[in-house]
């Protein structure tokens, strides 16, 4: 079984996250996420390369928070890992987009991972209000079929009420 499966199975199991035990995981990765973000936004330039065990070591994490880690960061990246096959020994870029990567912890509403101090440096203030705005509209939906009334011109064109009309039914 990948990796991936096997992380996706233990994680957002139903038994575990109804229990202590899930809360307390949750807390530790997001943690240890936060501390991986921290190291990557300081050199943002830097393209991080290594197979997905080395990846856990360089970061000190669990190798199962690190194949969840990379499964959260995949859709941020400019070339997304093969996360669905991914083993010990896979090899994996962390070439990140960061315009997408800010969008994408806010789309989350991750706002500890959003309002990191390495953003200032990365992005302009001015930039992250565009970028957080852009997300937040993205997931608005717009109903354009609005209810017609009683006293509405009937839509079937026949210049009657709709309630004389196609509304009287």
């Amino acid at each position: 079984m990948a990796l991936l499966q096997e992380w996706r199975d233990y994680a957002y199991g139903e038994e575990l996250n109804k229990t202590k035990e899930g809360q307390k995981l949750w807390k530790r990765y997001f943690e240890l996420e936060k501390g991986i973000y921290e190291q990557l936004l300081s050199s943002p330039d830097e393209v991080v390369t290594g197979t997905v065990k080395e990846l856990a070591e360089k970061y000190d994490v669990p190798l199962s928070m690190m194949v969840g880690f990379l499964d959260g960061i995949n859709d941020s990246l400019k070339t997304p890992n093969p996360i669905e096959e991914m083993e010990e020994d896979t090899v994996v870029s962390i070439d990140i987009d960061l315009e997408t990567l800010y969008k994408n912890m806010v789309d989350c509403n991750a706002e500890w991972l959003y309002n990191l101090p390495q953003w200032n440096e990365l992005l302009t203030e001015e930039r992250r209000k565009e970028l957080y705005k852009e997300q937040k509209a993205s997931g608005t939906i717009i109903r354009e079929d609005r209810k017609i009334g009683r006293n509405d011109p009937c839509p079937c064109g026949s210049g009657k009420k709709y309630k004389q009309c196609c509304g009287r039914n």
